[in-house]
């Protein structure tokens, strides 16, 4: 029988036919809790429950030593990087595990990590959870944070937030690029193979259309990398129009503060602003019209892109300094 390496369009049609089934799978048991346990539970346990599902399907036919209903359905066998011997299976426990645990665990850690660091800065927060965090991950890796947060200084919680920032903007990045990276080479679809070292061998069939097909990946893998490599410049640009923001308002802090005129005092807790709970210093209106101090919103701005009042998303440089103005 004949036999050669898997093209991406196996790997493809391989990895949606996983996510097909994998995808019931979750459906199927969250149907069953729901039915069992009630909607708030299933509410709480629900992300859970469908890393147990993908835990379940991997075990099932990964970690025992059988192809997955998606491998079976293009006819392709996962091969170590000898492409002469099926993965160990330390190296399959590998893959299962960088696939569903490590992006679970990372996800939960660095949500719980930021809502940690904006709890303090936040009121509401520390007398609301966030729904979307398990009962269960409160209870082992939040407990964790809170006490290495607690002993943090305020500079460095400023400083760990932005990390947290940064990493939550580059996953998504790391996982474009990687896709367009299996376009161009065709080789590993999930990064979590590539870590692990697991490739595949496609048998029977054949294989004259394939370098046609590899050509068309190609194409769409150096597409694919074009536009990530704009994003990616659009993303700079809106840093440095962020940056620049703030050395306007470094020029423009230290400029007089004139004095309310009887209009203004007659005007009250209008001219109030509602960050700082003090009248406003070089009003500053985002795109929803309310107005707050340049300093407030533009500090608010470094960890949340949402007006104070309405919740409203906005990007930071779309916010106007109103030069005079008076209420």
């Amino acid at each position: 029988m004949a036999r050669a390496a898997a093209g991406p369009a196996q790997l493809v049609r391989c990895g949606q036919k996983d996510e097909l089934y994998r995808s019931g799978l979750r459906s199927g048991a969250g149907t069953a809790l729901h039915g069992l346990a009630g909607a708030k539970k299933w509410l709480e346990w629900r992300r859970e429950l469908e890393l147990l599902s993908d835990v379940a399907y991997f075990v099932l036919t990964t970690l025992s030593g059988y192809q997955t209903l998606g491998e079976e359905y293009v006819n392709i066998v996962q091969v170590d990087s000898t492409k002469k011997r099926v993965p160990s299976l330390l190296r399959r426990a590998s893959f299962i595990s960088l696939h569903t645990l490590v992006p679970y665990c990372l996800e939960k850690g660095l949500l719980h990590l930021e809502h940690e660091l904006q709890a303090e800065a936040d009121e509401s927060g520390t007398s609301q959870s966030n729904p979307a965090l398990g009962p269960a991950s409160r209870t082992l890796i939040r407990n964790w944070i809170r006490k290495q947060v607690g002993e943090l200084t305020e500079q460095q919680k400023k400083t760990v937030l932005q990390i947290v920032h940064v990493l939550k903007q580059c996953i998504p990045f790391l996982h474009r690029l990687h896709l367009a990276v299996f376009y161009i080479s065709g080789t590993f679809y999930h990064l979590s193979k590539r870590i692990a070292g697991i490739t595949y061998l496609h048998f029977g069939g054949l294989q004259g259309g394939d370098q046609s097909i590899r050509s068309s990946y190609k194409f769409l893998g150096i597409i694919s990398l074009c536009h990530l490599l704009l994003t990616i410049g659009v993303q700079m640009y809106s840093f440095k129009q962020k940056q620049r923001a703030r050395q306007e308002w470094k020029l423009h802090r230290n400029l007089p503060h004139q004095k309310p005129t009887t209009k203004e005092k007659s005007a009250g807790r209008h001219s109030c602003c509602t960050l700082c709970l003090e009248e406003r210093r070089h009003a500053t209106a985002t795109p929803c019209g309310h107005l707050f101090c340049w300093e407030c919103i533009t500090e608010w701005c470094n960890t949340r892109t949402e007006c104070p009042l309405c919740r409203e998303k906005f990007h930071p440089q779309k916010l106007i300094y109103l030069r005079h103005y008076q209420l």
